[in-house]
Parts: structure tokens; C-alpha cells; sequence
């Protein structure tokens, strides 16, 4: 990773390891947040954010810093419901038993809503921006996580599963379920910079363009990928009879199509680059498509 990221990533690092405090109930509740939410990982989403708003305003990064925050509890909370029995039914998450089986269902379960309500939170007491941006923020965050993001992009996999599913509707899962969270990383980015229309539309197409890449390299992954690599189980999907980019295409087409994806989103960033530095953002797009986990 470059300078610039690391050194994003090491101030994120400091503010998320400091973002659980005790509680005098006496509970396992917080050990268990932590859990997954120090869990590791490349950080993609919260770094991301920071990403394009250094390159939006360079000097101001840090006023992304609680949002970027926030929105790792939403995807860490996303996960821990993911890997429950009832949905994934996963034992593994980032090399490491999953929060289920360290802690058990019921504690899990209040571990993924208490990370989901400690992130509005998060952001409603973030003094550093005005009221206005924090209400724009929680909005955008409440529609991407929920049942116009998400959420609701979870359902529809859900409900898919064991059925023949058409490519439109596979789209229309991973718009939703993956890549709800990675736009909101650049929208918040957006809304704490103000940025011109025309930059926002770029942008908002270079995160659509990114979360379909995201999602057909996991679907590779976990297709041809090693549980060693990826610190989870492989064949997750086939297990659970999920259509996937690469098992309704198959391996050559479905790299194809990614292969689309980021050459769009390389020629957006190379417009942008006539008035920002984009080296930040060129650097994420290759992590996401060149990721071996």
C-alpha cells in the first residue's frame, strides 16, 4: 500500500480501535463487537471514503474519519449476520472462527445490531461537520444499509437461492447487497467535500463500476480461490446453491465482464485526473480487482 493510504488507514485504525466503550451492564456485548469489528481486513470501505475525499480536499480527510468509522460497523455487522446459521452458516471469517462460534447465536445477533445503531450514533456526534451534512449522512447510510440497499439486496440472494437466476436480477442483488456500502463510501465522501454535479456523477458511476468488480472477484474467489488465502470456506456459494457471476457465465466470461468494469472505471478516473490526483483511487481499483482475499 502507498504512503498516502497508510497513512489513512493508520489514523482510521486509531479512531475504530477507540470506538467501543464499556458499558456498566457487565456483558460479553462489547467483547463481542470488537470481535469482529478488529478483526482485520483490508478496510476497503472506510478507506475508500477517506480516499476520495483527501483527493476532494486534501487538508480535510479527517472530517471523514467518524463516517468511515460508522461504516465499518455497518459491514462488519453485515457480516456477523451473514455468517449466522440461518443465512451463510459460515464458521470462518477473515481466519478466525466466526462471531457465532466464539460467542454463540443470541450474542451475535445483538453484536450486529448494536454495531448497526452504534454507527448512527457515531455520526449524529460528530462535531467536526455541520448538522446538515450529519442528517445527509445518516440519510444515505439509513438507504444504503437498509431495505432500499443492503438489506434488501440480501433478501432477493436470499430468496434466490436454489432457483435458476437470470443475469438482470444477479445484478440487481450485488447492486443492492455489495455494492449499496462501497457508493455510500464515495457519496459521503461527496457530501462532506460539496462537490460540483459533474464530479458527482463520475464518482458515483466509478463506485457502481467498483462494486460489480468487487463482487465478480469474490464470486471467482470463492470459486477457485483457497480457504488458506481468503480466510474463510470456499465453494460457500455452491454449497448454498447461489447463482454467481462465475457459475451462471462461467470462469472466461465472467472475467470478462470485470475486465470491462475496470477499464470504465480506469477511464473515469483518468478524466478526473485533469483536476484532482487520482493516484489514491487508481491504487483501490487495483487492490479490488488484483485481491487474492
Amino acid at each position: 500500500m502507498n504512503q498516502s493510504l497508510n497513512k489513512l488507514l493508520s489514523t482510521f485504525n486509531h479512531i475504530l480501535d477507540q470506538s467501543i466503550e464499556q458499558t456498566p451492564l457487565h456483558t460479553q456485548l462489547e467483547e463481542s463487537m470488537r470481535y469482529s469489528l478488529q478483526a482485520g481486513g483490508k478496510r476497503v470501505r472506510p478507506l475508500l471514503l477517506l480516499a476520495t475525499l483527501h483527493m476532494l480536499q486534501p487538508n480535510k480527510y479527517h472530517e471523514g474519519l467518524k463516517t468511515a468509522v460508522a461504516l465499518e460497523m455497518v459491514h462488519t455487522y453485515s457480516l456477523i449476520h451473514d455468517d449466522l446459521p440461518a443465512m451463510d452458516n459460515d464458521d470462518l471469517r477473515r481466519g478466525k472462527p466466526t462471531n457465532h462460534k466464539v460467542y454463540g447465536e443470541w450474542l451475535a445477533i445483538l453484536a450486529g445490531d448494536a454495531l448497526l445503531t452504534k454507527a448512527f450514533e457515531y455520526i449524529s456526534n460528530d462535531a467536526s461537520l455541520s448538522a446538515e451534512v450529519r442528517v445527509k449522512l445518516i440519510t444515505a447510510l439509513s438507504q444504503a444499509s437498509g431495505h432500499q440497499g443492503m438489506v434488501g439486496g440480501q433478501a432477493l440472494d436470499m430468496q434466490s437461492e436454489s432457483q435458476a437466476v437470470e443475469l438482470p436480477i444477479l445484478e440487481q442483488i450485488h447492486l443492492h447487497k455489495t455494492g449499496a456500502l462501497i457508493r455510500f463510501a464515495i457519496e459521503a465522501a461527496i457530501i462532506i467535500a460539496n462537490v460540483d454535479n459533474e464530479t458527482q456523477q463520475q464518482l458515483i458511476k466509478f463506485a457502481n463500476h467498483l462494486g460489480i468488480i468487487f463482487q465478480i472477484k469474490d464470486d471467482l474467489l470463492d470459486l477457485f480461490g483457497t480457504t488458506e488465502a481468503l480466510g474463510k470456506q470456499t465453494g460457500s456459494d455452491d454449497a448454498n446453491e447461489k447463482s454467481t457471476y462465475a457459475t451462471l457465465l462461467g470462469y472466461t466470461q465472467a472475467e470478462h465482464i470485470l475486465a470491462t468494469h475496470v477499464e470504465e472505471a480506469e477511464r473515469i478516473l483518468a478524466s478526473l485526473s485533469e483536476a484532482y490526483n487520482t493516484d489514491d483511487l487508481a491504487y483501490l481499483l487495483k487492490l479490488f480487482y488484483q485481491r487474492q482475499n
